[in-house]
C-alpha cells in the first residue's frame, strides 16, 4: 500500500485544513475561482505532503521536482498550500488578490515564493512540464515534474500538442494530474465540448493513463508511485473530482466556478468542511 501508518488521516487532515483556508481566503478577497481550487485540493495536498521534493527555505533549489499549476485560476488553493509548508506566512494571504499584493487570482513565479511557473492562460502548463521534464533529462537530474490541468483546459487545442510532444519523446519523469470535475465555467464539460473518450485520447498519444478517484488518498497516491516507477512514457492521471468539493451547496455547481462569500455563506462552508 502507497499509505502507512497514520499517513491517510494527516492527508485528510490536511485537506481539510487547506480547504478552510480557501473559503476563509475567499471570503476575505472577496471572490475567488473556489469550486475548482476545492476539486483539485487533494490531489495537490498528497504531491505536497509526500511526494515533491522542495525546499522552503531555498525556493530555487535545483534538485527540487518542478510543479505547474496549469489551471493557474485555482492559484488559492496552490497558495494556501504553500503558505502551510513554509515558503512564506498564511497571514501574507489576507491580501490575496487586493490591490499591490504579490499574490494575484493567477500566481506569478516572479512575486511568489514557490511558485515553478506563471500558469492562467489556460492551455500552456503541459507545454512547460515538457520542457522542465526534457531538461532534466538532458542535464542528467532526477528531479520530476507533475503539472496539474483542469478538464475544461482540455478544450484547448496547445494541451494536445504537448501531449504529443511529451508521448514522442517519451518523457517518463513528468505526470499530469486531470482534475476531472465535469464542470467548467460555461457548465459541463461534455455539453460544451465532449471530452470522452478521454482515456483512449491520452493513450493515443502514447502515455500511460491511470484513472481514479481524486478523492481517494489511496488511490491517488498508488497512482503516483506507479507514474514514478514508469520508465517508458510519460502518465497521466485523470482524477474524478467534485466542483466544490467539501462544501455541499456547491458541489456539482458550474456556478460556483468562480464567487464570493457573506458571512452566512462563510460558516456554513466552514460548518460542512468540519464535518469532513
Amino acid at each position: 500500500m502507497a499509505l502507512q501508518g497514520d499517513e491517510h488521516q494527516r492527508l485528510k487532515q490536511k485537506a481539510t485544513h487547506i480547504r478552510k483556508e480557501i473559503v476563509r481566503i475567499t471570503y476575505i478577497c472577496g471572490g475567488t475561482h473556489i469550486g475548482g481550487s476545492l476539486s483539485q485540493t487533494d490531489l495537490i495536498v498528497a504531491l505536497y505532503y509526500k511526494y515533491l521534493k522542495f525546499d522552503p527555505k531555498n525556493p530555487e533549489w535545483e534538485e527540487r521536482d518542478r510543479f505547474i499549476l496549469s489551471k493557474g485560476h485555482g492559484g488559492v488553493g496552490h497558495a494556501a498550500v504553500l503558505a502551510d509548508v513554509g515558503f512564506f506566512p498564511p497571514s501574507d494571504l489576507d491580501d490575496f488578490n487586493k490591490t499591490g499584493s504579490p499574490f494575484g487570482m493567477h500566481l506569478d513565479r516572479l512575486k511568489v515564493r514557490g511558485v515553478d511557473a506563471s500558469t492562467g492562460s489556460l492551455g500552456h502548463g503541459l507545454g512547460i512540464g515538457n520542457g522542465m521534464a526534457y531538461g532534466a533529462r538532458l542535464l542528467g537530474k532526477t528531479w520530476r515534474t507533475y503539472v496539474v490541468l483542469g478538464d475544461g483546459e482540455l478544450n484547448g487545442g496547445p494541451t494536445w500538442e504537448a501531449a504529443m510532444a511529451a508521448g514522442h519523446f517519451r518523457l517518463a519523469n513528468l505526470t499530469a494530474l486531470v482534475d476531472r470535475n465535469r464542470l467548467c465555467i460555461d457548465g459541463s464539460t461534455e455539453e460544451i465540448m465532449a471530452l470522452e473518450p478521454l482515456r483512449e485520447k491520452w493513450e493515443a498519444f502514447g502515455w500511460k493513463v491511470l484513472d481514479i478517484d481524486g478523492h481517494d488518498f489511496d488511490q491517488i497516491c498508488e497512482a503516483i508511485e506507479a507514474a514514478q516507477q514508469e520508465a517508458e512514457r510519460p502518465t497521466v492521471i485523470i482524477a474524478r473530482t467534485i466542483k466544490g468539493k467539501g462544501v455541499d451547496f456547491m458541489e456539482n455547481k458550474a456556478s460556483w466556478h468562480y464567487g464570493g462569500l457573506d458571512e452566512a455563506m462563510r460558516e456554513q462552508a466552514l460548518e460542512a468542511l468540519g464535518r469532513e
